[in-house]
């Protein structure tokens, strides 16, 4: 949640004020000090302009633990359904990866980072 927010240049506050929470309770959340209820995370998502899947794109195993999915599609069809769907635009990775290039305050370096990336990308 942190990260969409800053990324998105929105302070506590004002995802608190669109929330209808505190900015503490903010806080709580960003930390992990307290749990986002489900109707809490889709008004996020919606103040974040996201899919409530966003915030669920880097759990793993240590964090799920040995829970079971119950369903009745083999746990390789649910993952690949998933992975056919998945737009990229909305991973965590993707935003981390344009947050950086911006950082990057050299117009020549930016542009040189990109050529890279493409050159890389039309050899795979």
């Amino acid at each position: 949640m942190k990260l969409r927010r800053t990324l998105l240049h929105i302070s506590q506050e004002q995802l608190a004020g669109d929330i209808g929470v505190t900015f503490q309770q903010v806080q709580k959340y960003e930390s992990g000090h307290n749990r986002v209820s489900a109707s809490r995370l889709f008004d996020i998502s919606r103040v974040l302009n996201c899919p409530i899947s966003y915030f669920f794109e880097d759990i793993g195993p240590e964090t799920t633990g040995d829970r079971t999915t119950p369903t009745s599609r083999s746990g390789e069809q649910l993952a690949e359904e998933v992975a056919d769907g998945a737009d990229p635009m909305q991973r965590t990775e993707t935003l981390e990866l344009v947050r950086a290039y911006w950082r990057l305050h050299n117009s020549d370096l930016r542009r040189n980072v990109l050529e890279l990336l493409a050159n890389i990308s039309k050899r795979e």
